[in-house]
C-alpha cells in the first residue's frame, strides 16, 4: 500500500439511509438524494456518483499524461464511465468500462495517452487488481 506524502484534498460526506438515503459534502456543495439504481425515485446511486468521479479524473490526468508526451488534446474530449454493480456467487461486485474520444488525434497517439492516463488517475490505481477495468478509445 502506497502512503500519501501530502494531502492536497479532503473530500468530506455524511451519508444517512443508505441507498435510499441523503449524502451531503461538509462545504455543502454536494447535496443529494440516493435512490438504488434501477429503482423509482429521483436520486443518484454510488455507482452513478463513482462514474463520474472516475471520469472527471481521468480526463485531468490525460491533462497529466498529454503534458509529459508533448501532446495536445483536443477540446472536446470526453469519457463515458459505465459502472456495473452485480453478483457472483451471491457476492456484489463492480466492473467498470471507460470509453474515451480524443477527437482528431490518431488512434496510437490517443492509445498513448489513455494507457498514460490509467497509470496517473488515482481512481485507476485504487481499482486496479480489484475490479475488471475496459478501456477503450473510441
Amino acid at each position: 500500500m502506497t502512503k500519501i506524502d501530502k494531502v492536497l484534498y479532503t473530500g468530506k460526506t455524511h451519508t444517512t439511509g443508505g441507498r435510499d438515503g441523503m449524502a451531503r459534502s461538509s462545504d455543502g456543495r454536494l447535496d443529494i438524494k440516493l435512490t438504488p439504481p434501477g429503482g423509482p425515485g429521483t436520486g443518484t446511486n454510488p455507482e452513478q456518483l463513482f462514474a463520474a468521479g472516475w471520469s472527471a479524473c481521468f480526463i485531468g490526468a490525460m491533462g497529466r499524461a498529454a503534458t509529459e508526451l508533448k501532446v495536445t488534446l483536443p477540446a472536446d474530449r470526453a469519457v463515458d464511465a459505465e459502472v456495473d454493480l452485480g453478483t457472483t456467487e451471491g457476492a456484489f461486485f463492480l466492473q467498470a468500462r471507460l470509453t474515451i474520444s480524443l477527437p482528431g488525434l490518431d488512434r496510437e497517439t490517443a492509445r498513448k495517452v489513455v494507457e498514460a492516463a490509467h497509470q496517473i488517475c488515482p481512481y485507476s490505481k485504487a481499482t486496479r487488481g480489484n475490479i475488471d477495468v475496459t478501456l477503450t478509445v473510441a
